[in-house]
């Protein structure tokens, strides 16, 4: 969807809509898991994550509601990617319940640096998605090849395949640590392979759908991590 077709109203309430129910979702989550308002790196972790999705979505309203508007889509068409994204949401959801369990039972015990180092990893997970969010207006939640979409080469598609995805590793596998939990990292971890999975079908999907796609993968060599894949 172009930025000329947007409904803007239409899009504005979804986005508010959207904001509110995370913020509820994740304070139930938290501090209900938790037993307590005073679990003070899940405050820290709600301000890191909320903050800067308000500016970044209000900015996107403005200047590429189209951008926003696929961002907002979480309907998968290809069958490989909705079985991993069911699966993937099941870690996902694990590694936000456990570090409330945590809390409540004292299972683990993280330092206040290492929260704090933690919560500043998850930004430059976020950082690096916006970046891409610059970079690529094309970028979808869902795997898909839109009409006019091109392929991007430049920033820091130039450097890996998938950066937008190298943000996401960041932003969850920092998270556990950042609500104060070592035990969370198990399911957390489990993203990885979920992700690998996600993206060698997107890959598939983009060399049938985008034309050019194939030459780009010659030039990039790596998907995600320089020198190793």
């Amino acid at each position: 969807m172009s930025d000329n077709t947007v409904d803007m109203k239409a899009l504005t309430r979804r986005t508010n809509r959207l904001g509110i129910a995370v913020a509820l979702v994740l304070g139930a989550v938290f501090f209900g898991t938790a037993g307590t308002l005073a679990y003070w790196q899940a405050w820290v972790y709600m301000g890191s994550l909320l903050v800067p999705l308000i500016f970044v979505a209000r900015s996107l309203l403005r200047k590429s509601p189209g951008l926003l508007d696929r961002r907002l889509q979480v309907r998968e068409r290809e069958p490989a990617q909705k079985a991993i994204v069911s699966v993937g949401t099941t870690f996902l959801l694990a590694a936000f319940v456990l570090p409330g369990l945590d809390r409540r039972w004292g299972w683990s015990s993280v330092p206040a640096w290492a929260v704090i180092v933690a919560d500043l990893v998850m930004l430059l997970g976020y950082g690096l998605i916006v970046r891409v969010f610059r970079e690529n207006p094309f970028a979808s939640r869902t795997v898909e090849v839109t009409q006019d979409q091109q392929v991007i080469s430049s920033g820091p598609y130039a450097i890996v395949r998938h950066p937008m995805y190298v943000g996401v590793l960041l932003f969850y596998l920092a998270s556990p640590l950042a609500l104060g939990s070592w035990w969370a990292l198990l399911p957390a971890s489990l993203i990885v392979p979920m992700l690998v999975m996600r993206i060698l079908n997107e890959e598939r999907v983009l060399e049938r759908d985008l034309a050019g796609y194939s030459g780009y993968m010659q030039r990039t060599r790596y998907r995600l991590l320089p020198g190793i894949w």
